[in-house]
């Protein structure tokens, strides 16, 4: 897959199939736009998702930047998935002044040499938000391009979104994050040194330092699987700062069941399944221990119910 980013200047040599949109989180939703664009493959058109380096929202101050998805992780699923090329467009000045009828004329149709163009009802572009699928119809038919507009997934009656999962994920709620998704909810890092408290206790762990900016669930402990150095673990997981050592950063500190390997620098993938408990502060390393047993406990029994 072509992962082009950091840069205005790209163009593709053939006509493309191409979907548009911020695709946080790759959920349900955007599932649909992309497995159509992908069907179009078959058709000899090149396969495109267009989308930002950093969320509109952020950029003109509305919202912090957390995002479900790292860029790199978004990239990894879409090039698992089949796609032939990602731009992530840099949000920059010359692009947030840029009028939409500038943005078909100049990227979708000379850029993109864009054949099919395939967005939700309700995406919006341009400056000030003032394009939208109307204008893309019009304009279509003067560059060349057919536009679907494919309708929203929902669930219990109400439209899959990016805010929605952000939502659960905020409450911890990982089952239904993992529904929205379509997929675990996950970070992958390299496994890096930690304390090694968690050998001394006799359950040797591994360690990961998520991303600034990843969005994380509440600070706490969580069924988990991992997979690392081409193996599959059943474990639990604890997000947050670790109180009873006093780590001061946030990160995730994963308990394999049935693992002893060394795994430092090896990049390992944390999916998050089940809350079981808030992360608390204990009086002892002793203490810490015996909870850590009866999270293990209730990890394994967890996975086998499933």
């Amino acid at each position: 897959m072509r992962y082009i980013r950091n840069t205005l200047d790209f163009q593709l040599e053939g006509r493309s199939a191409v979907t548009l949109g911020k695709f946080d989180g790759l959920h349900r939703g955007h599932e649909k736009l992309i497995r159509r664009v992908l069907r179009l493959k078959e058709k000899g058109f090149e396969t495109v998702v267009f989308t930002f380096d950093v969320s509109p929202l952020v950029k003109l101050g509305n919202r912090i930047r957390r995002t479900i998805l790292t860029n790199e992780e978004r990239a990894g699923i879409l090039e698992e998935q089949g796609l032939d090329c990602l731009i992530e467009c840099p949000f920059i000045p010359e692009v947030i002044r840029m009028e939409p009828e500038d943005f078909i004329r100049e990227v979708l149709a000379v850029q993109l040499r864009a054949a099919w163009v395939i967005v939700g009802p309700d995406f919006r572009f341009g400056h000030d938000r003032k394009g939208d699928v109307r204008l893309l119809e019009e304009m279509g038919k003067q560059y060349g391009f057919q536009v679907e507009v494919l309708e929203k997934e929902t669930m219990e009656g109400r439209a899959i979104s990016s805010t929605w999962i952000r939502e659960s994920l905020r409450e911890g709620n990982m089952e239904r994050v993992n529904e929205l998704l379509g997929y675990p909810y996950f970070v992958r890092k390299e496994v890096v040194h930690g304390r090694q408290l968690g050998r001394t206790l006799g359950m040797p762990t591994i360690n990961q330092i998520p991303e600034d900016g990843k969005l994380l669930p509440p600070f706490g402990v969580y069924a988990s699987r991992t997979t690392v150095g081409g193996e599959t673990y059943f474990g639990i997981s604890n997000v947050g700062v670790k109180p009873t050592v006093e780590v001061p950063f946030a990160g995730v500190e994963t308990y394999l069941f049935g693992c002893s390997r060394d795994l430092y620098g090896l990049e390992a993938c944390v999916e998050f399944y089940h809350f079981v408990r808030p992360e608390c502060k204990f009086d002892s390393v002793e203490e810490l221990r015996e909870q850590i047993r009866r999270d293990a406990r209730t990890g394994e029994a967890y996975f086998q119910k499933e």
